[in-house]
């Protein structure tokens, strides 16, 4: 026995001209080209369960992604665009407590010689980088580990870059 029909969605002409660039497109994230193609086969008509069969994804997803984007409807297309509808709402969490800036000024730190600091060392440790970070006061508060995560994000994200 089949269940409720599901809203149909209509989309406009720049609508769907967005969301068929995003699913073409190969440097749009995989997981938003996913959602793109579900509202575009949702415009098309097709049920959840067949669009859920034919992009080999759960229901639950299918019916998520069609629900999301009715919701947004009412919205007017030039003030959220396409890929804003299909990204993820912000999560619940902490706060982010040190910034961009406070992390360059770190690394900056990290690749000064710690002798002009004063500090008898030739090489900086942990321990050494976060207790002149908070000594300059680029941060009031930050544990010898969470620096030496950030010095090592740093790091990833400079040799991504010159790479990518």
């Amino acid at each position: 026995m089949a269940g409720p029909k599901p809203l149909p969605i209509i989309l406009s002409d720049a609508a769907r001209a967005a969301l068929e660039q995003l699913s073409r497109r190969h440097t749009t994230p995989q997981q938003i080209a996913v959602r793109a193609r579900i509202v575009l086969a949702a415009a098309d008509g097709h049920s959840n369960a067949q669009i859920a069969r034919d992009l080999a994804i759960s229901l639950d997803m299918a019916r998520l992604w069609r629900q999301r984007w009715l919701l947004l409807e009412p919205v007017e297309f030039d003030e959220l665009s396409a890929l804003e509808r299909l990204t993820d709402a912000p999560r619940a969490g902490r706060p982010v407590r040190i910034t961009d800036q406070q992390v360059c000024q770190l690394l900056e730190l990290a690749c000064e010689a710690p002798q002009r600091s004063g500090r008898p060392i030739s090489h900086w440790s942990e321990r050494e980088i976060a207790q002149e970070v908070r000594a300059r006061g680029i941060v009031e508060q930050i544990s010898d580990r969470h620096a030496a995560r950030l010095l090592k994000r740093g790091r990833s994200n400079r040799t991504a870059g010159a790479t990518g």
